[in-house]
Protein backbone atom coordinates (compact mmCIF):
# COMPACT_ATOMS: atom_id res chain seq x y z
CA UNK A 1 0.00 0.00 0.00
CA UNK A 2 1.86 3.54 -1.15
CA UNK A 3 0.20 6.91 -2.09
CA UNK A 4 -0.68 7.41 -5.44
CA UNK A 5 1.68 9.36 -7.64
CA UNK A 6 1.81 13.15 -8.01
CA UNK A 7 0.18 12.67 -11.28
CA UNK A 8 -2.53 10.77 -10.31
CA UNK A 9 -2.57 13.58 -6.87
CA UNK A 10 -3.18 15.89 -9.44
CA UNK A 11 -6.34 14.75 -11.66
CA UNK A 12 -7.82 14.74 -8.27
CA UNK A 13 -6.82 18.17 -7.00
CA UNK A 14 -8.66 19.21 -10.58
CA UNK A 15 -11.76 17.40 -9.47
CA UNK A 16 -12.04 18.84 -6.15
CA UNK A 17 -11.74 22.23 -7.79
CA UNK A 18 -14.54 21.07 -10.44
CA UNK A 19 -16.59 19.62 -7.56
CA UNK A 20 -16.80 22.21 -5.45
CA UNK A 21 -17.62 25.37 -8.22
CA UNK A 22 -20.94 22.64 -8.64
CA UNK A 23 -21.96 22.90 -5.00
CA UNK A 24 -20.23 20.17 -3.04
CA UNK A 25 -18.38 21.21 0.15
CA UNK A 26 -15.89 18.66 1.88
CA UNK A 27 -12.23 19.30 3.53
CA UNK A 28 -8.76 20.41 1.72
CA UNK A 29 -6.85 17.28 2.87
CA UNK A 30 -7.32 14.01 1.77
CA UNK A 31 -5.56 10.74 1.30
CA UNK A 32 -5.36 8.19 -1.69
CA UNK A 33 -3.86 5.26 -1.38
CA UNK A 34 -2.92 2.28 -4.00
CA UNK A 35 -3.73 -1.02 -2.84
CA UNK A 36 -3.66 -4.66 -4.01
CA UNK A 37 -6.84 -6.51 -4.61
CA UNK A 38 -5.08 -8.79 -1.47
CA UNK A 39 -4.52 -5.79 0.41
CA UNK A 40 -8.23 -5.07 -0.41
CA UNK A 41 -9.75 -8.58 0.96
CA UNK A 42 -6.84 -8.21 4.18
CA UNK A 43 -8.62 -4.55 5.13
CA UNK A 44 -12.13 -5.30 3.91
CA UNK A 45 -12.58 -7.16 7.75
CA UNK A 46 -11.37 -3.99 9.42
CA UNK A 47 -14.07 -2.10 7.93
CA UNK A 48 -11.03 -0.29 5.53
CA UNK A 49 -9.42 1.13 8.18
CA UNK A 50 -5.88 -0.87 8.72
CA UNK A 51 -5.12 0.53 12.64
CA UNK A 52 -8.72 -1.17 13.84
CA UNK A 53 -8.04 -3.40 16.98
CA UNK A 54 -6.95 -7.34 15.88
CA UNK A 55 -9.66 -9.98 16.55
CA UNK A 56 -9.44 -13.47 15.22
CA UNK A 57 -12.72 -13.06 13.22
CA UNK A 58 -10.77 -10.57 11.00
CA UNK A 59 -8.61 -13.60 9.76
CA UNK A 60 -10.94 -15.75 9.55
CA UNK A 61 -12.69 -13.16 7.21
CA UNK A 62 -9.36 -13.01 5.29
CA UNK A 63 -8.71 -16.50 4.86
CA UNK A 64 -12.58 -16.91 2.99
CA UNK A 65 -11.75 -13.81 0.80
CA UNK A 66 -8.67 -15.30 -0.14
CA UNK A 67 -10.43 -18.33 -1.16
CA UNK A 68 -13.35 -16.56 -2.54
CA UNK A 69 -10.69 -14.78 -4.67
CA UNK A 70 -9.43 -17.34 -5.74
CA UNK A 71 -12.67 -18.98 -7.76
CA UNK A 72 -13.99 -15.16 -8.49
CA UNK A 73 -11.40 -12.55 -8.69
CA UNK A 74 -13.06 -9.10 -8.85
CA UNK A 75 -11.27 -5.73 -9.15
CA UNK A 76 -13.24 -2.91 -6.90
CA UNK A 77 -12.94 0.74 -8.68
CA UNK A 78 -12.63 2.46 -5.15
CA UNK A 79 -13.15 2.24 -1.13
CA UNK A 80 -13.37 5.27 0.25
CA UNK A 81 -13.83 5.80 4.53
CA UNK A 82 -15.31 8.36 6.61
CA UNK A 83 -11.74 9.63 8.32
CA UNK A 84 -10.05 12.71 9.13
CA UNK A 85 -8.59 13.34 6.38
CA UNK A 86 -10.69 11.19 4.14
CA UNK A 87 -8.81 8.11 3.20
CA UNK A 88 -9.89 6.20 0.02
CA UNK A 89 -7.99 3.08 -1.59
CA UNK A 90 -7.45 2.78 -5.21
CA UNK A 91 -6.68 0.01 -7.76
CA UNK A 92 -2.88 0.15 -9.40
CA UNK A 93 -4.26 -0.29 -12.95
CA UNK A 94 -6.80 2.17 -13.32
CA UNK A 95 -6.28 4.80 -16.63
CA UNK A 96 -6.64 8.35 -16.27
CA UNK A 97 -9.81 9.04 -17.72
CA UNK A 98 -11.03 6.17 -15.07
CA UNK A 99 -9.51 7.82 -11.76
CA UNK A 100 -11.49 11.20 -13.13
CA UNK A 101 -14.45 9.42 -12.84
CA UNK A 102 -13.74 7.68 -9.89
CA UNK A 103 -12.48 10.43 -7.72
CA UNK A 104 -15.99 12.57 -8.47
CA UNK A 105 -17.69 9.65 -7.22
CA UNK A 106 -15.39 9.54 -4.16
CA UNK A 107 -15.54 12.88 -3.72
CA UNK A 108 -19.31 12.58 -3.57
CA UNK A 109 -19.13 10.43 -0.55
CA UNK A 110 -16.50 12.53 1.12
CA UNK A 111 -19.07 15.52 0.77
CA UNK A 112 -22.09 13.19 2.14
CA UNK A 113 -19.97 11.83 4.68
CA UNK A 114 -19.03 15.62 5.99
CA UNK A 115 -22.31 17.03 5.74
CA UNK A 116 -24.88 14.58 6.33
CA UNK A 117 -26.64 14.96 9.89
CA UNK A 118 -26.56 11.43 10.98
CA UNK A 119 -22.66 11.67 10.69
CA UNK A 120 -22.44 14.70 12.79
CA UNK A 121 -21.12 12.18 15.55
CA UNK A 122 -18.21 11.77 13.80
CA UNK A 123 -17.05 15.19 12.60
CA UNK A 124 -14.79 15.61 15.35
CA UNK A 125 -13.18 12.58 15.59
CA UNK A 126 -9.67 11.34 14.17
CA UNK A 127 -10.59 7.77 13.64
CA UNK A 128 -7.71 5.94 12.70
CA UNK A 129 -5.45 7.70 15.79
CA UNK A 130 -8.62 6.62 17.70
CA UNK A 131 -8.16 3.26 16.60
CA UNK A 132 -4.38 3.06 17.01
CA UNK A 133 -4.70 3.94 20.26
CA UNK A 134 -7.24 1.64 20.99
CA UNK A 135 -5.35 -1.29 19.06
CA UNK A 136 -2.25 -0.38 21.32
CA UNK A 137 -4.72 -0.98 24.59
CA UNK A 138 -6.24 -3.92 23.25
CA UNK A 139 -2.99 -5.73 22.45
CA UNK A 140 -1.30 -4.76 25.65
CA UNK A 141 -4.05 -6.25 27.63
CA UNK A 142 -4.03 -9.36 25.03
CA UNK A 143 -0.32 -10.03 26.87
CA UNK A 144 -1.46 -9.47 30.38
CA UNK A 145 -5.15 -11.35 29.99
CA UNK A 146 -4.53 -14.03 27.05
CA UNK A 147 -7.71 -15.43 25.48
CA UNK A 148 -9.77 -13.61 28.07
CA UNK A 149 -9.65 -10.37 25.77
CA UNK A 150 -11.12 -11.91 23.22
CA UNK A 151 -14.05 -13.31 25.10
CA UNK A 152 -14.70 -9.78 25.90
CA UNK A 153 -14.48 -8.77 22.28
CA UNK A 154 -16.68 -11.44 21.21
CA UNK A 155 -18.97 -11.13 24.02
CA UNK A 156 -19.41 -7.10 23.11
CA UNK A 157 -19.75 -7.65 19.51
CA UNK A 158 -22.66 -9.50 20.03
CA UNK A 159 -24.16 -6.66 21.46
CA UNK A 160 -23.22 -3.98 19.62
CA UNK A 161 -25.76 -3.39 17.55
CA UNK A 162 -28.08 -2.50 20.07
CA UNK A 163 -26.30 0.49 20.82
CA UNK A 164 -28.31 3.85 21.48
CA UNK A 165 -26.93 5.43 18.12
CA UNK A 166 -30.16 7.97 18.17
CA UNK A 167 -29.72 9.11 21.32
CA UNK A 168 -26.11 9.48 20.61
CA UNK A 169 -27.16 11.67 17.32
CA UNK A 170 -29.57 13.53 19.63
CA UNK A 171 -26.93 15.04 21.98
CA UNK A 172 -25.05 16.57 19.03
CA UNK A 173 -28.02 17.72 17.07
CA UNK A 174 -30.25 18.79 19.94
CA UNK A 175 -28.89 21.28 22.62
CA UNK A 176 -28.81 19.57 26.26
CA UNK A 177 -31.49 21.23 27.85
CA UNK A 178 -34.03 20.76 25.32
CA UNK A 179 -33.69 16.57 25.49
CA UNK A 180 -34.85 16.46 29.04
CA UNK A 181 -38.49 15.73 29.45
CA UNK A 182 -40.53 18.99 29.90
CA UNK A 183 -43.99 19.56 30.94
CA UNK A 184 -45.14 20.34 28.01
CA UNK A 185 -44.56 17.45 26.39
CA UNK A 186 -45.80 15.03 28.70
CA UNK A 187 -48.94 17.14 29.26
CA UNK A 188 -49.79 17.29 25.21
CA UNK A 189 -48.07 14.06 24.52
CA UNK A 190 -48.90 11.53 27.24
CA UNK A 191 -51.25 12.90 30.16
CA UNK A 192 -53.26 13.71 27.95
CA UNK A 193 -53.94 11.57 25.45
CA UNK A 194 -52.52 8.00 26.65
CA UNK A 195 -53.00 8.52 30.50
CA UNK A 196 -56.26 10.99 30.05
CA UNK A 197 -57.45 9.79 26.63
CA UNK A 198 -59.49 13.27 26.18
CA UNK A 199 -61.02 14.19 23.08
CA UNK A 200 -60.25 15.88 20.14
CA UNK A 201 -61.91 19.17 20.93
CA UNK A 202 -61.14 18.62 25.02
CA UNK A 203 -57.09 18.46 22.95
CA UNK A 204 -57.64 21.20 20.82
CA UNK A 205 -59.04 23.94 23.30
CA UNK A 206 -55.98 23.10 25.74
CA UNK A 207 -53.54 23.70 23.15
CA UNK A 208 -55.55 27.07 22.31
CA UNK A 209 -55.54 28.13 26.07
CA UNK A 210 -51.43 27.10 26.25
CA UNK A 211 -50.83 29.49 23.42
CA UNK A 212 -53.10 32.07 24.46
CA UNK A 213 -50.47 32.03 27.79
CA UNK A 214 -47.49 32.07 25.31
CA UNK A 215 -49.32 35.49 23.55
CA UNK A 216 -49.77 36.72 26.66
CA UNK A 217 -45.90 36.29 27.86
CA UNK A 218 -47.43 34.78 30.75
CA UNK A 219 -45.05 32.14 32.23
CA UNK A 220 -45.74 28.97 31.91
CA UNK A 221 -46.02 28.04 35.60
CA UNK A 222 -48.58 30.07 35.63
CA UNK A 223 -50.46 27.41 32.93
CA UNK A 224 -49.46 24.43 35.05
CA UNK A 225 -51.21 26.12 38.03
CA UNK A 226 -54.44 25.53 36.37
CA UNK A 227 -53.96 22.13 35.11
CA UNK A 228 -52.78 21.09 39.01
CA UNK A 229 -55.99 22.55 39.89
CA UNK A 230 -58.46 20.59 37.38
CA UNK A 231 -55.75 17.20 37.41
CA UNK A 232 -53.90 16.94 41.05
CA UNK A 233 -52.04 14.02 39.84
CA UNK A 234 -50.38 15.88 37.39
CA UNK A 235 -47.38 16.99 38.89
CA UNK A 236 -46.27 13.18 40.43
CA UNK A 237 -46.90 12.09 37.02
CA UNK A 238 -44.73 13.85 35.42
CA UNK A 239 -41.68 13.40 38.29
CA UNK A 240 -42.19 9.69 37.80
CA UNK A 241 -42.13 9.89 34.07
CA UNK A 242 -39.00 12.14 34.07
CA UNK A 243 -36.91 10.18 36.30
CA UNK A 244 -37.89 6.95 34.35
CA UNK A 245 -36.59 8.76 31.35
CA UNK A 246 -33.70 9.01 32.69
CA UNK A 247 -33.18 5.22 34.17
CA UNK A 248 -34.13 4.05 30.65
CA UNK A 249 -31.01 6.48 29.14
CA UNK A 250 -28.77 3.68 29.32
CA UNK A 251 -28.16 1.08 26.35
CA UNK A 252 -27.82 -2.35 27.31
CA UNK A 253 -23.62 -2.02 26.76
CA UNK A 254 -23.45 0.89 29.10
CA UNK A 255 -26.40 0.21 31.52
CA UNK A 256 -24.08 -3.31 32.25
CA UNK A 257 -20.76 -1.07 32.35
CA UNK A 258 -22.81 1.02 34.68
CA UNK A 259 -24.60 -1.05 37.04
CA UNK A 260 -22.88 -4.73 36.62
CA UNK A 261 -21.17 -6.03 40.20
CA UNK A 262 -19.01 -8.58 37.96
CA UNK A 263 -16.87 -5.01 36.31
CA UNK A 264 -16.38 -3.16 39.39
CA UNK A 265 -14.29 -5.57 40.84
CA UNK A 266 -10.73 -5.20 40.78
CA UNK A 267 -9.54 -8.11 38.41
CA UNK A 268 -12.50 -7.61 35.69
CA UNK A 269 -12.45 -3.72 35.63
CA UNK A 270 -10.10 -4.03 32.66
CA UNK A 271 -13.57 -5.47 30.55
CA UNK A 272 -15.16 -2.30 30.59
CA UNK A 273 -12.03 -0.63 28.52
CA UNK A 274 -12.98 -3.58 25.78
CA UNK A 275 -16.97 -2.83 25.94
CA UNK A 276 -16.26 0.93 25.16
CA UNK A 277 -13.91 0.22 22.53
CA UNK A 278 -16.49 -2.05 20.45
CA UNK A 279 -19.80 0.08 21.03
CA UNK A 280 -17.51 3.29 20.21
CA UNK A 281 -16.50 1.76 17.01
CA UNK A 282 -20.18 0.23 16.28
CA UNK A 283 -21.89 4.08 17.10
CA UNK A 284 -19.39 5.14 14.22
CA UNK A 285 -20.13 3.39 11.87
CA UNK A 286 -23.88 3.08 12.13
CA UNK A 287 -24.42 6.05 9.85
CA UNK A 288 -22.83 4.18 6.80
CA UNK A 289 -25.26 1.32 7.57
CA UNK A 290 -28.21 3.94 7.82
CA UNK A 291 -27.67 5.61 4.40
CA UNK A 292 -25.92 3.24 1.89
CA UNK A 293 -28.73 3.83 -0.69
CA UNK A 294 -28.19 7.92 -0.06
CA UNK A 295 -24.58 7.90 -0.07
CA UNK A 296 -23.93 5.61 -2.64
CA UNK A 297 -26.77 7.18 -5.14
CA UNK A 298 -25.30 10.99 -3.93
CA UNK A 299 -21.97 9.56 -5.16
CA UNK A 300 -23.20 8.06 -8.06
CA UNK A 301 -25.21 10.91 -9.12
CA UNK A 302 -22.41 13.58 -8.95
CA UNK A 303 -19.32 11.00 -10.82
CA UNK A 304 -22.75 11.04 -13.66
CA UNK A 305 -23.19 14.84 -13.60
CA UNK A 306 -19.42 15.96 -13.31
CA UNK A 307 -17.58 13.79 -15.31
CA UNK A 308 -20.21 14.20 -18.02
CA UNK A 309 -19.85 18.11 -18.59
CA UNK A 310 -15.46 17.13 -18.03
CA UNK A 311 -13.70 17.56 -21.13
CA UNK A 312 -11.51 14.65 -19.71
CA UNK A 313 -14.40 12.36 -21.05
CA UNK A 314 -13.67 12.76 -24.51
CA UNK A 315 -12.85 9.90 -26.60
CA UNK A 316 -13.94 7.71 -23.83
CA UNK A 317 -17.94 8.31 -24.09
CA UNK A 318 -18.20 4.46 -25.08
CA UNK A 319 -16.00 3.23 -22.00
CA UNK A 320 -17.31 5.15 -19.75
CA UNK A 321 -20.74 4.13 -20.78
CA UNK A 322 -19.95 0.91 -20.08
CA UNK A 323 -18.04 1.09 -16.61
CA UNK A 324 -21.28 3.40 -15.37
CA UNK A 325 -24.12 1.09 -16.81
CA UNK A 326 -22.16 -2.05 -14.60
CA UNK A 327 -22.38 0.45 -11.67
CA UNK A 328 -25.94 1.77 -11.96
CA UNK A 329 -28.24 -0.53 -13.96
CA UNK A 330 -31.03 -0.43 -12.26
CA UNK A 331 -32.47 -4.12 -11.85
CA UNK A 332 -36.31 -5.80 -11.83
CA UNK A 333 -35.34 -8.07 -9.36
CA UNK A 334 -33.59 -7.57 -6.60
CA UNK A 335 -31.58 -4.06 -5.17
CA UNK A 336 -29.00 -1.82 -6.62
CA UNK A 337 -28.48 1.23 -3.88
CA UNK A 338 -26.47 3.03 -6.52
CA UNK A 339 -28.93 3.00 -9.34
CA UNK A 340 -32.22 3.51 -6.98
CA UNK A 341 -30.34 6.21 -5.01
CA UNK A 342 -29.16 7.65 -8.18
CA UNK A 343 -32.71 7.45 -9.41
CA UNK A 344 -33.74 9.27 -7.28
CA UNK A 345 -32.19 12.04 -6.65
CA UNK A 346 -32.72 12.32 -10.29
CA UNK A 347 -36.74 12.10 -10.12
CA UNK A 348 -36.82 14.80 -6.89
CA UNK A 349 -34.70 17.41 -8.94
CA UNK A 350 -36.82 16.86 -11.69
CA UNK A 351 -40.15 17.35 -9.34
CA UNK A 352 -38.87 19.82 -7.69
CA UNK A 353 -37.79 22.24 -10.97
CA UNK A 354 -41.19 21.60 -12.43
CA UNK A 355 -42.86 22.61 -8.72
CA UNK A 356 -44.39 19.52 -8.53
CA UNK A 357 -44.00 19.38 -4.90
CA UNK A 358 -46.83 21.74 -4.49
CA UNK A 359 -50.55 21.56 -3.80
CA UNK A 360 -51.66 22.58 -7.09
CA UNK A 361 -49.89 19.69 -8.79
CA UNK A 362 -51.21 17.45 -6.19
CA UNK A 363 -54.48 18.53 -6.70
CA UNK A 364 -54.43 17.57 -9.96
CA UNK A 365 -56.46 14.72 -11.24
CA UNK A 366 -56.04 14.44 -14.89
CA UNK A 367 -53.48 12.47 -16.26
CA UNK A 368 -52.43 15.00 -19.27
CA UNK A 369 -52.45 17.61 -16.85
CA UNK A 370 -50.39 16.36 -14.46
CA UNK A 371 -47.79 14.89 -17.41
CA UNK A 372 -47.77 18.86 -18.90
CA UNK A 373 -47.27 20.14 -15.37
CA UNK A 374 -44.01 22.82 -15.43
CA UNK A 375 -44.24 25.35 -12.19
CA UNK A 376 -40.69 26.72 -14.07
CA UNK A 377 -38.99 26.99 -10.18
CA UNK A 378 -35.10 25.60 -11.08
CA UNK A 379 -34.49 24.67 -7.33
CA UNK A 380 -33.73 21.66 -7.84
CA UNK A 381 -30.14 21.54 -6.76
CA UNK A 382 -30.95 23.55 -3.54
CA UNK A 383 -33.55 20.36 -3.05
CA UNK A 384 -31.34 17.57 -2.98
CA UNK A 385 -28.43 19.13 -1.44
CA UNK A 386 -31.38 19.51 1.38
CA UNK A 387 -32.17 16.30 1.16
CA UNK A 388 -28.65 15.35 1.62
CA UNK A 389 -28.07 17.01 4.58
CA UNK A 390 -31.34 16.12 6.70
CA UNK A 391 -32.22 12.06 5.64
CA UNK A 392 -31.26 9.02 5.83
CA UNK A 393 -32.50 5.90 3.99
CA UNK A 394 -35.94 5.18 5.71
CA UNK A 395 -36.66 8.77 5.70
CA UNK A 396 -35.34 8.77 2.10
CA UNK A 397 -37.38 6.51 0.62
CA UNK A 398 -40.66 6.72 2.56
CA UNK A 399 -40.75 10.03 0.98
CA UNK A 400 -39.88 9.93 -2.58
CA UNK A 401 -40.68 6.66 -3.68
CA UNK A 402 -44.01 7.71 -5.21
CA UNK A 403 -46.07 6.82 -8.22
CA UNK A 404 -44.31 8.86 -10.48
CA UNK A 405 -41.57 7.46 -9.36
CA UNK A 406 -42.71 3.97 -10.21
CA UNK A 407 -44.08 4.45 -13.34
CA UNK A 408 -41.50 6.45 -14.61
CA UNK A 409 -38.91 3.92 -14.13
CA UNK A 410 -41.48 0.87 -14.82
CA UNK A 411 -40.82 -0.77 -11.79
CA UNK A 412 -42.66 -3.64 -9.15
CA UNK A 413 -42.75 -5.54 -6.89
CA UNK A 414 -41.54 -9.08 -8.18
CA UNK A 415 -43.03 -12.52 -6.86
CA UNK A 416 -41.12 -15.81 -6.79
CA UNK A 417 -42.70 -19.47 -7.00
CA UNK A 418 -42.50 -22.70 -8.51
CA UNK A 419 -43.74 -23.96 -11.47
CA UNK A 420 -44.76 -27.30 -10.54
CA UNK A 421 -44.46 -29.16 -14.33
CA UNK A 422 -41.05 -27.36 -15.59
CA UNK A 423 -40.06 -28.07 -11.57
CA UNK A 424 -38.29 -23.97 -11.86
CA UNK A 425 -38.71 -21.00 -9.72
CA UNK A 426 -40.56 -18.09 -12.11
CA UNK A 427 -41.44 -14.62 -11.26
CA UNK A 428 -44.36 -12.95 -11.42
CA UNK A 429 -45.55 -9.07 -11.18
CA UNK A 430 -46.82 -9.19 -7.69
CA UNK A 431 -47.25 -4.93 -7.38
CA UNK A 432 -46.78 -2.34 -9.39
CA UNK A 433 -48.42 0.12 -5.96
CA UNK A 434 -45.70 2.24 -5.14
CA UNK A 435 -46.25 1.73 -1.64
CA UNK A 436 -46.01 -1.87 -1.84
CA UNK A 437 -42.18 -1.74 -3.64
CA UNK A 438 -41.64 1.09 -0.82
CA UNK A 439 -41.96 -1.58 1.70
CA UNK A 440 -39.99 -3.69 0.35
CA UNK A 441 -37.32 -1.75 -0.12
CA UNK A 442 -37.79 -0.09 3.75
CA UNK A 443 -37.97 -4.53 4.95
CA UNK A 444 -34.23 -4.52 3.10
CA UNK A 445 -32.97 -1.67 5.37
CA UNK A 446 -30.77 -2.02 8.01
CA UNK A 447 -32.65 -2.27 11.72
CA UNK A 448 -31.98 -3.94 14.72
CA UNK A 449 -34.03 -4.69 17.39
CA UNK A 450 -34.93 -2.39 19.67
CA UNK A 451 -33.43 -4.07 22.75
CA UNK A 452 -33.34 -2.02 26.18
CA UNK A 453 -32.98 -2.98 30.02
CA UNK A 454 -35.97 -2.31 32.28
CA UNK A 455 -34.77 -0.91 35.71
CA UNK A 456 -37.56 -2.05 38.08
CA UNK A 457 -37.47 -5.56 36.99
CA UNK A 458 -33.59 -5.77 37.20
CA UNK A 459 -33.34 -6.95 40.87
CA UNK A 460 -31.77 -9.81 42.97
CA UNK A 461 -28.87 -9.70 40.67
CA UNK A 462 -31.46 -9.79 37.23
CA UNK A 463 -30.74 -8.04 34.09
CA UNK A 464 -34.01 -8.29 32.63
CA UNK A 465 -34.04 -6.89 29.06
CA UNK A 466 -37.18 -6.24 27.04
CA UNK A 467 -37.49 -6.53 23.18
CA UNK A 468 -39.65 -3.99 21.74
CA UNK A 469 -41.87 -6.01 19.40
CA UNK A 470 -42.04 -5.00 15.76
CA UNK A 471 -44.22 -7.98 14.37
CA UNK A 472 -40.75 -9.30 13.69
CA UNK A 473 -39.29 -12.08 15.82
CA UNK A 474 -36.09 -12.13 16.55
CA UNK A 475 -33.67 -15.14 15.60
CA UNK A 476 -33.61 -17.66 18.07
CA UNK A 477 -30.60 -19.09 16.27
CA UNK A 478 -28.61 -16.06 18.12
CA UNK A 479 -30.19 -16.50 21.67
CA UNK A 480 -28.21 -18.69 23.82
CA UNK A 481 -24.76 -17.70 22.84
CA UNK A 482 -25.72 -13.80 22.64
CA UNK A 483 -27.24 -13.98 26.03
CA UNK A 484 -24.63 -16.17 27.41
CA UNK A 485 -22.14 -13.53 26.40
CA UNK A 486 -24.59 -10.90 28.37
CA UNK A 487 -24.39 -13.31 31.53
CA UNK A 488 -20.79 -13.04 31.24
CA UNK A 489 -20.43 -9.58 31.21
CA UNK A 490 -23.33 -9.00 33.74
CA UNK A 491 -22.30 -11.82 36.71
CA UNK A 492 -25.48 -12.84 36.87
CA UNK A 493 -29.08 -14.19 35.42
CA UNK A 494 -30.32 -12.54 32.59
CA UNK A 495 -33.89 -12.69 31.45
CA UNK A 496 -34.99 -11.55 27.96
CA UNK A 497 -38.48 -10.93 27.13
CA UNK A 498 -39.75 -10.59 23.33
CA UNK A 499 -42.80 -12.14 21.34
CA UNK A 500 -42.73 -15.26 19.24
CA UNK A 501 -45.50 -16.78 16.71
CA UNK A 502 -48.31 -18.50 18.85
CA UNK A 503 -49.01 -21.46 15.77
CA UNK A 504 -47.36 -21.95 12.83
CA UNK A 505 -49.63 -20.19 10.04
CA UNK A 506 -49.15 -20.49 6.18
CA UNK A 507 -48.24 -17.09 5.56
CA UNK A 508 -44.90 -16.62 2.49
CA UNK A 509 -45.69 -12.86 1.38
CA UNK A 510 -42.63 -13.64 -1.31
CA UNK A 511 -44.22 -16.97 -2.37
CA UNK A 512 -41.05 -18.41 -2.31
CA UNK A 513 -42.66 -21.81 -0.83
CA UNK A 514 -45.60 -22.12 -3.09
CA UNK A 515 -45.66 -25.23 -4.97
CA UNK A 516 -48.45 -24.43 -7.53
CA UNK A 517 -48.53 -22.13 -10.05
CA UNK A 518 -51.75 -20.14 -10.46
CA UNK A 519 -53.40 -16.35 -9.55
CA UNK A 520 -50.97 -14.35 -7.21
CA UNK A 521 -52.73 -13.76 -3.71
CA UNK A 522 -53.51 -10.32 -3.33
CA UNK A 523 -51.58 -9.10 -0.59
CA UNK A 524 -54.34 -7.46 1.19
CA UNK A 525 -55.87 -10.89 1.91
CA UNK A 526 -53.27 -12.94 3.64
CA UNK A 527 -53.45 -14.64 6.92
CA UNK A 528 -52.02 -12.99 10.23
CA UNK A 529 -49.87 -14.24 12.65
CA UNK A 530 -51.00 -14.80 16.62
CA UNK A 531 -47.72 -13.61 19.06
CA UNK A 532 -47.56 -14.45 22.53
CA UNK A 533 -45.17 -13.64 24.78
CA UNK A 534 -42.27 -15.37 25.73
CA UNK A 535 -39.38 -15.00 28.45
CA UNK A 536 -35.94 -16.01 27.78
CA UNK A 537 -33.77 -16.76 30.62
CA UNK A 538 -29.87 -17.52 30.94
CA UNK A 539 -28.62 -18.73 34.13
CA UNK A 540 -25.15 -20.34 34.72
CA UNK A 541 -24.97 -20.80 31.18
CA UNK A 542 -28.28 -22.63 31.04
CA UNK A 543 -30.85 -20.95 28.28
CA UNK A 544 -34.69 -22.05 29.67
CA UNK A 545 -37.83 -20.98 27.93
CA UNK A 546 -41.36 -19.94 29.42
CA UNK A 547 -44.06 -18.56 27.68
CA UNK A 548 -46.46 -16.16 29.36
Amino acid sequence: MELVSQHVKGIMEECKIRARDAGLCFDDETLEYIVTNRDMIELSPKVMIPTLYDYWVHDVRVLSGKGMYELYPSNPYETVINTRPAISYYNDNNPDWLNVMIFYHVLGHIDFFQNNLFYKNTWDIDLTGQALSDKRLISRLRAEKGRWVDYAIEFSRGIDNIVSYHKEINQYVMPRKSRKLSRVDFYFDTFLQVIKKVSASEYLKEIERYNLTSKEEQPVDEFFTQVTSIYPEFDEMFRKAAEKSKKNDLDVMEYIMTHSVFLREEDNKWMKSIMQIVRNTSLYFQPQIRTKIMNEGWASFWHDYLFMNDDRINGHETDYAKVNAQVTAMPKVGLNPYALGLRLFDHIMDMEDKGRYSLEYFMLRDELERREFNGQLNTGFDRIFKVREDYCDFTFINQFVDQEFMNRHELFVAGKRLNQKRLTWEYFIKSKNAGDYRQMIIDTLYHPPVIDVVPSESVDGILFLKHTFEHKPLKTDFLENTMIGIEYLWGGPVKLETHEPAQKAKVDPDYSNLMTPGPAVPMTKQERLDWKKVVYTMEKRKLTRQEQ
